[in-house]
């Protein structure tokens, strides 16, 4: 498929109206990422995007912690995290990735998994050949590849593990092993999702003070054998066997890390303010730690 027929088909995709898939700039997407290959909509192809799209775009909630929101919409989606050279998390994830399979012409459902006890992930179902897919590039912890859509599935990816079961009450859960055994990492039901079910779960996520991502700056990349978490000033390294190493950054260390491990670069005035925040946090832990 060359380029004006990947923008005919984007431009007659029968999900346009509500997902705006049709606003997507195809060829600056596969750029960003570094894809270059065949773009059937079959299995191999999907595996090969989604690991393209994990092995390039970064996991973070940066412009929450500094105020700006997170808009879902496509162009804004795409200006952030392909225009931009930004990540972000999983609603902006998987909004951008099934816009692109869907110009592309798979078939995508887009559906919503509970982590812990609060809807709010996004997840998407893709039929590629004659089997159904679980694609997730927005999970914090994120798959490289996508599953098979079937109870008892288990994916190996580089040094991970997954796997997939469906419950009694027709959930599913996505697990990874630990060593007391398989860990949850999040549910979902088949219910398909609106435009707007997104917006409402991004509202809470995005501003409530209960949610995990207004309080401290995060990003996380996941490689074969390694996953990089930076929380605040810390960053961790953790493996496949279970073992980590966690350290702690100095704000100018954090934002360096950003640069080189996650490939964030932010604007001047927003590495100021991120600094700042990351300032507060070092000086409460501290002082939390004196009165202790």
């Amino acid at each position: 498929m060359n380029t004006s027929d990947r923008r005919i088909h984007s431009e007659n995709s029968g999900s346009s109206n509500e997902w705006d898939v049709g606003k997507l700039d195809v060829d600056s997407y596969l750029a960003r990422v570094g894809y270059s290959g065949d773009l059937r909509t079959d299995a191999e192809t999907l595996h090969r995007l989604h690991r393209a799209h994990a092995d390039s775009i970064p996991f973070e909630n940066l412009n929450v912690v500094l105020k700006h929101g997170i808009s879902l919409w496509l162009d804004d989606v795409q200006d952030k995290l392909v225009h931009q050279g930004r990540g972000g998390y999983c609603f902006e994830h998987n909004l951008l990735f099934s816009a692109l399979l869907e110009c592309l012409g798979f078939k995508v459902r887009r559906l919503a998994g509970r982590v812990q006890a609060a809807r709010t992930h996004m997840l998407l179902i893709v039929e590629a050949g004659e089997t159904e897919w679980l694609a997730d590039v927005g999970f914090g912890a994120t798959l490289l590849e996508p599953i098979p859509f079937e109870d008892g599935a288990v994916s190996r990816q580089g040094g991970w593990t997954y796997g997939l079961a469906q419950q009694d009450d027709g959930s599913w859960r996505l697990r990874s092993p630990e060593a007391e055994g398989w860990m949850d990492l999040y549910s979902f039901t088949q219910e398909p999702q609106r435009f707007i079910d997104y917006v409402v779960y991004n509202h809470y996520t995005a501003t409530h003070p209960d949610s995990p991502f207004v309080t401290q700056p995060r990003a996380v990349m996941v490689k074969p054998n390694v996953r990089y978490t930076l929380g605040g000033n810390t960053f961790i390294s953790k493996y496949p066997d279970g073992t980590s190493h966690k350290r702690g950054l100095s704000e100018n260390e954090a934002i360096q890390a950003l640069r080189e491990t996650f490939n964030i670069t932010l604007a001047p005035e927003d590495e100021t303010k991120l600094r700042e925040i990351l300032t507060a946090e070092r000086t409460s832990i501290a002082d939390e730690a004196r009165r202790s």
